[in-house]
């Protein structure tokens, strides 16, 4: 059963790490290894994603509100098709694809084998070094109304790079924003905006399997997606201050080093895969 303390660290941790570049399935992963605790169920992280991805639907309210409307206007008034906020409603669709399929089809893959701490540290490390690269040569010059179909597509494939834990869904569009020549905001941005459905559905979808197991543990639960949700919110308003100046060379360090730790953690035998 999953104890108040539990529930309040990894929604903790959830909050922290959803929205940064440092993959937020391997913190859940390794804190959960590292603590000894067992898996907090499929219910659990159904939940308390959709508690971070609420704080991200009350920060782009009005963002999505504008969008949804103009898109929905554009079905039926050819004239608003080219429209930011109208093309903006299709990117995030066509952007969605990749990672809903390949969720799907993989799906047993990502919730098994690739879960293995072993795959999560070397992915820790791996993509940490390609953003490090990447954001030193970005020409983050491109503002998001420049945003283009074939942009998406490219968005979209980073994004279903996430499967894997440890890639990080954050570090992986945000890193092909900056590849792109997009400014690290503008990236960031569309990575929030991009994030929005395929979160909801996956959590959705993890909601159905309520039931087939344990019990689920509502309290704790509940208290954790709270959790999750505020802290949620602080991050991202600091995130998209934060990248406006500054470099992503600090969660470059931190990822590295956090996979090389793991790995040696791994190599002698003091936590298992």
């Amino acid at each position: 059963m999953l104890s108040w303390f539990e529930a309040a660290v990894l929604g903790l941790v959830q909050g922290l790490t959803e929205f940064l570049p440092i993959s937020s399935s391997a913190h859940i992963r390794v804190v959960s290894e590292l603590a000894g605790w067992g898996d907090p169920g499929a219910a659990f992280t159904a939940v308390t994603q959709l508690g971070t991805e609420a704080a991200v639907l009350l920060y782009f309210r009005n963002d999505i509100v504008r969008i949804v409307r103009a898109w929905s206007l554009s079905l039926v008034r050819p004239q608003l098709r080219g429209d930011i906020d109208a093309r903006m409603g299709w990117y995030v669709i066509v952007g969605t694809l990749p990672i809903g399929v390949l969720g799907f089809l993989f799906r047993d893959t990502i919730e098994g084998p690739a879960r293995n701490l072993w795959l999560i540290a070397t992915m820790l490390v791996v993509f940490g070094l390609a953003l490090g690269v990447v954001d030193a040569r970005a020409r983050n010059e491109r503002p998001l109304d420049r945003l283009t179909l074939r942009d998406a597509l490219v968005y979209g494939g980073a994004q279903a790079l996430a499967l894997v834990p440890g890639v990080s869904r954050s570090g992986g569009t945000t890193g092909a924003g900056l590849l792109l020549g997009y400014r690290r905001e503008a990236a960031a941005r569309y990575s929030f905006l991009l994030a929005i459905p395929a979160v909801l559905v996956s959590g959705l979808f993890e909601l159905r399997k309520i039931g087939d197991g344990e019990p689920v543990d509502w309290g704790p639960t509940v208290l954790a997606t709270v959790i999750a949700f505020a802290v949620g919110l602080a991050v991202i308003v600091y995130f998209l201050r934060y990248i406006s100046t500054h470099s992503f060379r600090p969660f470059v360090v931190y990822r590295v080093v956090l996979g090389l730790v793991l790995l040696a953690l791994l190599a002698t035998g003091v936590i298992d895969a």
